[in-house]
């Protein structure tokens, strides 16, 4: 399912001609900034076509998102003319891209032209003609940099079946750390770099988990009955993680799908009832990465509107 969604999205992204054009032209993106203490929200900026995943950078002056297979950055405080980071060849990359510990690095997954599944790759923030590529094994969809800057956590399908690895950012060989049937996904370091945070299918609704950083403990955190929860993330000071949530029947439990109605929720992340932030417009492309200003109270989303 992961496979057949993100090929979707990468067609969507690199195609050519009117037909494309038109479907973009019907979507219009809206990137927005909530305050979780306030739960005011602000518009950063609109955009007549998709653009998807907003990173935070670790010095608080840009948001990092792709749209049509590359990289942009715009300031959250002052927002102007996108301005487009140089990936290279790197030049299909979908909505799982993180920024490394020391902000320095950003992490990407490319769809190769060799068979148009996505493998993981890392360059300088700045931008670079030649990635690095780190998993040669696809599809590898990444989500998560250790705090120590070693490591990366990513969803990958190796055996016909999703789920989370880590590999050291320099390559090598790659670890398999969940073994459960169907989808586990989203894997994310928190920022002690102890536990990965995720979301599985296994108890079969899709729900928030946690383990230890070396696969151990796999504990679940939601136990929502009427919710699928995807893609935690976790603030920079350790304490809340915000994630995003499907209503049970609008999909099946192991999609996350574009234009859906969803909620953006807010749980301590020692364990704690969630509580809904925001309802909106998304989906896929929303929430994807960790999108936490530095400051622990913001965060960015992005939320979608359809034109006829």
């Amino acid at each position: 399912m992961k496979n057949i969604l993100y090929s979707s999205l990468f067609l969507l992204a690199v195609a050519g001609g009117t037909a494309q054009a038109q479907k973009q032209a019907k979507v219009t993106s809206i990137l927005q900034v909530m305050d979780r203490t306030t739960g005011q929200t602000t518009v950063v900026a609109e955009y007549p076509y998709l653009i998807e995943a907003p990173n935070w950078t670790h010095d608080g002056r840009w948001l990092v998102y792709n749209s049509g297979g590359k990289l942009y950055k715009v300031s959250p405080d002052q927002p102007g003319e996108p301005q487009q980071i140089n990936t290279g060849y790197a030049d299909r990359c979908n909505n799982d891209h993180v920024l490394s510990p020391d902000g320095k690095q950003i992490a990407v997954s490319h769809a190769t032209r060799e068979d148009w599944q996505s493998r993981i790759y890392t360059l300088p923030l700045e931008g670079t003609d030649s990635p690095r590529l780190v998993t040669p094994l696809a599809p590898s969809y990444l989500h998560g940099w250790s705090p120590d800057g070693k490591t990366l956590a990513y969803c990958a399908d190796r055996k016909g079946n999703f789920d989370i690895y880590t590999i050291p950012v320099g390559g090598g060989e790659e670890k398999r750390l969940t073994t459960a049937d169907d989808l586990d996904d989203g894997p994310e370091y928190s920022p002690c770099g102890k536990y990965i945070w995720f979301n599985s299918v296994r108890s079969g609704l899709m729900q928030v988990w946690r383990m230890k950083a070396d696969g151990s403990e796999q504990t679940q955190m939601t136990f929502d009955e009427d919710r699928n929860s995807w893609f935690p993330h976790v603030s920079p000071d350790g304490q809340w993680v915000v994630y995003i949530a499907y209503r049970k029947g609008d999909l099946k439990p192991n999609e996350h799908l574009a234009n859906k109605n969803v909620e953006l929720r807010l749980m301590p992340a020692a364990g704690g009832e969630p509580k809904t932030l925001l309802k909106l417009f998304g989906g896929q492309g929303t929430i994807n990465v960790n999108s936490w200003a530095p400051d622990s109270r913001r965060f960015a989303f992005v939320s979608y509107r359809l034109e006829e």
